[in-house]
């Protein structure tokens, strides 16, 4: 994947956009100190490159409903393309998985999931196994409470080292 040339003035406008999602024109520009036009000008080329996937609001779940979330670890019975594709090509249609990452190392994948029960998890598991993915064998851990979620840094990690 190409990187895309950015400077520190776009670092600083992704970066606000990814703390405080969309903006108004003004607000953007006072916090990246640009002035409006430019600030929305290259804020509309850092959406149309690509970087910008959209926005999201961060939902208090825990008081909207009551949920199960697992995290769940995966490991396949082979591991030739076909098997990894069939595999997270049906991992995409489930709308309770809501995070899928290919690792290496012991595991496949790790997966978050969220459902109505601990019931309603283990019909998942047991459809995913009855759908025969190549399933070797997974390994469940349920999330008993959230001590951080964010977005990562993104001044730091674009920030190139020695500078």
């Amino acid at each position: 994947m190409d990187k895309f040339s950015l400077d520190a003035t776009d670092i600083r406008i992704l970066s606000a956009v990814q703390k405080h999602g969309q903006l108004s024109k003004t607000k953007l520009a006072e916090i990246v100190n640009l002035s409006a036009t430019p600030c929305w000008a290259r804020l509309a080329r850092l959406k149309a490159s690509g970087l910008i996937r959209g926005y999201h609001a961060d939902i208090a779940l825990d008081r909207v409903c009551d949920f199960t979330h697992v995290v769940v670890t995966v490991s396949l019975t082979h591991h030739r393309k076909a098997d990894f594709d069939r595999f997270e090509a049906h991992i995409r249609t489930l709308d309770e998985v809501t995070e899928c990452i290919a690792t290496g190392g012991g595991m496949d994948y790790v997966l978050k999931v969220f459902t109505p029960s601990l019931a309603a998890f283990q019909e998942l598991m047991d459809s995913l196994l009855a759908d025969e993915l190549g399933v070797d064998r997974y390994m469940t851990y349920i999330v008993t409470r959230h001590v951080k979620s964010t977005q990562p840094n993104l001044a730091r990690l674009a920030a190139r080292p020695g500078k």
